[in-house]
Parts: C-alpha cells; sequence; structure tokens
C-alpha cells in the first residue's frame, strides 16, 4: 500500500554521503511505490536530481508541518543528526522535526543513525524523551546502541547504508584523492602528502575529489598547487560539483584510493580499491581496522604505508532493509 513519506536529514548541502543516503531512501521508497516529500536546504537542487518527489526548505515550518500532516511516515537520518558536537542548535531543529510528527501521531523512524556525542543535559534529556517515542530505531555503530540502552530504549544495529551502494565495473587506471578541511589540517600535512603523493604515483593520473565544495574545496585547491610545485608536469584535476553518481563512477574507476571522508572509503572498499585511509575521526579508524585498510594520520610521518599498501578485507556487509519496509507497510 503506497504511503507519504516525508523525508528529514542533512540533505540539500551537497555532502557526498548525505546525499548519497538520500538517493538509497528515495529509491527504494519509490520502488515500493511510496510518495515522498524531502526537507532541504536546497528545494529546487533537490527537486532536479528526483523525479516526482516534493521538498520544503529546511526553516519553512509551516510547509514542513503541513508535509508531516499530509504524511503517514516520518524518516529522519541517516548521518549523525542527533549531536550537539556541531551545535545545540542542529540538533534541537532535527529532534522538533521528530516532536512535531509524534506530536501529528505519525510513524517516526530514525534511520541508521549515529546518536551522539550529546554533551550537554538540556540535548540528553529532549532527545532520550523524544526519541524514546519512536516506532523503529537503527543505529550505526555499537556506541549509539550502548548509548540507548542506557537510556532503556531498544535499537537494532545496521551498516551504513552506503555499504548497499552497487559500483560500476571500470577500468581502473587512476588515483583518487579525497580531501576536506579540518581543525588539525595543516601545510605540512599537505606538503608531506604532495610528496608521497608525487614519489608513487607521478606516472598516474591524479583525480582530487571534493565531495562538500564549502569544505573540501579550497583544500583540494591547495593540494593540487602543491603536486604542480613539486612537479609541473603532474597529471592532475580537481573535482567539485559532483553529483553523488558522478563520484560513485569516479571512485570505481581508481586503482588506488588516499580518502579522507568515511563514506569515500565505504565507496573505495565496494569499488575494490587499494586503500590509505586519513585518519581525522574516530570513524575512520574503526572502519580501518575492521577492513584492514592502511593508515595514514595528519601530524605523524608515513612514508612507509605508501610503500606497503595492505589488501583490504573483503566487504561482507549489506544494508538490510527489511524491518525498515515492515515499519513502514505495517502503519
Amino acid at each position: 500500500m503506497s504511503k507519504r513519506v516525508v523525508l528529514s536529514g542533512y540533505f540539500g548541502f551537497k555532502n557526498f554521503g548525505d546525499e548519497a543516503i538520500l538517493s538509497l531512501l528515495v529509491n527504494k521508497l519509490q520502488s515500493d511505490k511510496h510518495r515522498i516529500t524531502v526537507i532541504s536546504h536546497d528545494p529546487n537542487y533537490t527537486k532536479s536530481i528526483y523525479k516526482h518527489i516534493r521538498s520544503v526548505y529546511t526553516f519553512d515550518f509551516t510547509n514542513i508541518i503541513g508535509a508531516i500532516s499530509k504524511s503517514d511516515v516520518l524518516i529522519s537520518g541517516g548521518g549523525s543528526l542527533l549531536q550537539d558536537v556541531t551545535s545545540i542548535k542542529s540538533l534541537i531543529y532535527y529532534l522538533l522535526v521528530i516532536f512535531i510528527a509524534l506530536f501529528l501521531k505519525k510513524t517516526v523512524i530514525i534511520f541508521a543513525q549515529g546518536i551522539g556525542p550529546i554533551n550537554s543535559l538540556l540535548g540528553n534529556i529532549l532527545t532520550k524523551n523524544i526519541i524514546k517515542h519512536c516506532n523503529y530505531i537503527s543505529v550505526r555503530d555499537e556506541k549509539s546502541m550502548e548509548l540507548l540502552k542506557k537510556w532503556g530504549i531498544s535499537s537494532d544495529l545496521v551498516c551504513d547504508p552506503i555499504f548497499s551502494i552497487k559500483t560500476p565495473p571500470k577500468t581502473k587506471n587512476k588515483i583518487a584523492i579525497q580531501l576536506r578541511d579540518f581543525k588539525t589540517m595543516n601545510n605540512d600535512f599537505i606538503d608531506r602528502l604532495a610528496a608521497a603523493v608525487n614519489k608513487y604515483f607521478s606516472n598516474k593520473e591524479i583525480k582530487i575529489y571534493s565531495f562538500q565544495d564549502d569544505i573540501d574545496l579550497e583544500i583540494c585547491k591547495k593540494f593540487e598547487q602543491q603536486l604542480k610545485m613539486l612537479n609541473p608536469n603532474i597529471n592532475t584535476s580537481v573535482l567539485y560539483n559532483l553529483s553523488s553518481n558522478e563520484i560513485i563512477e569516479g571512485i570505481s574507476e581508481a586503482e588506488y584510493l588516499i580518502g579522507m571522508r568515511f563514506h569515500s572509503i565505504i565507496v573505495g572498499l565496494l569499488a575494490g580499491c587499494k586503500i590509505i585511509g586519513i585518519n581525522y575521526d574516530i570513524k575512520v579508524e574503526k572502519l580501518s581496522k575492521e577492513f584492514n585498510i592502511s593508515l595514514i594520520d595528519l601530524k605523524n610521518d608515513f612514508e612507509n604505508t605508501f610503500e606497503n599498501i595492505k589488501e583490504t578485507n573483503p566487504v561482507k556487509k549489506y544494508f538490510d532493509w527489511s524491518k525498515f519496509e515492515e515499519i513502514i507497510n505495517s502503519n
């Protein structure tokens, strides 16, 4: 039976991971004949990507309430929406959308989220007392599951939805490099990484990917400039303003991936790349340990890593949609 579904997440900011998750959700829901409204920072952009959906602006609460009131289901996720490290305003916003749906007696699904860190007392109280009323909660890591368990809230542990992406078979003859700005990113790291890439991969075509242009693009351009200073003849290009599919297809052509963002590494794993991960966040470190990925960080020397890139463990994860489908179709 067709349902009306509202999707709430970090959508419309043109961030690869969140847009890829949105793509998976839209494709899944449309294949099951459900009608979709996406709450987006850029509704026109979102509507240009997907056919036959509605989209409302992130802070247009009149239309958000209207869309939820006419819906059957609200899906909040994926990613790390329910945390206050970014800001408590962000946490309160996503909780408010959930609260509106609960108040209007809609089915609410927390979809493959990382819950926390939530450092404020207010954030903890609000999150616990709102999401305990949701119909179904799935989380993507054990730490989130343990936090909810401590609160007396049950949840299912699932893998990241990006693991269900299908990467196209491609000839692998390029180097993909994905960088982002970060508080500990500095010129010293860029210089050392450029020197290593020039030393080991100067005979290859090098593609440098910006996954979210307002955060990544400046660093990617700076890295390319450093490569050109070391070797004016090196074959490089910076790729930006890309759709999720264009990024997936591009990385699928890579023999090697040097990846910083969590989702770049997952796509590299699925595409069978030889991977060097850049350790800037605990989630990247955990993923690297799970799949035996060579890892460098922003501070220490990493010359030997490039000389001895490890074979990664095979990917045996696939996102299970069955419980998700059951909850939607049972209401």
